[in-house]
């Protein structure tokens, strides 16, 4: 099983994301990754391996501090257990990082749509084409919230989905349907999972949104916004 931990708040995300990623960590997995936003980028990093890799690549070369990010363990499914296979993918600009459970039934067929308009990918994961397809969405609305409501509606099977983008720090985006994804809200910050193992340690309200269902997580001024949009329509759910 593949997991999944975002978060953002007023911590370092990268120590909070790691330390929900070795709550998560199954007996076999083959890749780990983690991103921040930072300054207006995005700063990542990735190993085939194990989390002991992925923290001794950290320690050779640091990741600048961010109070939002997102990490992922993989276990492959598709493409090679390689560094390029794993999570997060990247657009072609290195804006947008996605982390995500599950395999797309329609994978390939949106590679290839992407690679006739001009997309150049350089792993064999359906993953990298939710990144490129969220790339493109954002361009044309401006809004990663929007962007991912959107691509879900291309997405084929079931999956779980994280993504932050550096034009829109302080924001962490995702969406489930058919598998585990979950929020927990705390005072300013905010832990988003694949398994509720992540939540074990602190009074979080948790948010678990429906399947097709987008959850955006927001840090402004100190105040923490949760907002569900459904997938098959333009219009906001609830908000928290």
């Amino acid at each position: 099983m593949c997991g999944i931990v975002g978060y953002v708040g007023a911590q370092s995300a990268l120590d909070v994301v790691l330390g929900g990623l070795r709550k998560l960590e199954p007996p076999s997995y083959d890749a780990a990754g983690v991103a921040v936003l930072v300054d207006g980028g995005l700063a990542s990093a990735r190993t085939a391996g194990r989390l002991p890799d992925l923290t001794r690549l950290l320690e050779r070369s640091p990741l600048p501090s961010g109070s939002t990010g997102i990490g992922h363990l993989r276990r492959g499914t598709r493409g090679p257990a390689t560094e390029s296979s794993a999570h997060p993918q990247l657009d072609n600009a290195g804006r947008i990082a996605v982390v995500h459970n599950g395999t797309l039934g329609n994978g390939d067929l949106l590679r290839a749509e992407l690679a006739d308009r001009g997309h150049e990918l350089t792993s064999g994961t359906d993953t990298e084409a939710v990144a490129h397809l969220l790339a493109e969405a954002v361009s044309a609305c401006g809004d990663p919230a929007e962007a991912m409501r959107q691509v879900c509606g291309r997405l084929d099977g079931a999956y779980a989905v994280a993504a932050v983008h550096a034009d829109a720090p302080d924001t962490l985006v995702g969406a489930r349907n058919g598998l585990p994804l979950l929020a927990g809200l705390g005072d300013g910050e905010c832990l988003l999972a694949s398994d509720r193992a992540v939540l074990a340690d602190g009074p979080w309200e948790v948010v678990e949104p429906a399947d097709t269902e987008v959850l955006v997580l927001r840090r402004e001024n100190d105040e923490l916004s949760c907002e569900l949009l459904p997938a098959d329509a333009g219009l906001p759910g609830g908000r928290r």
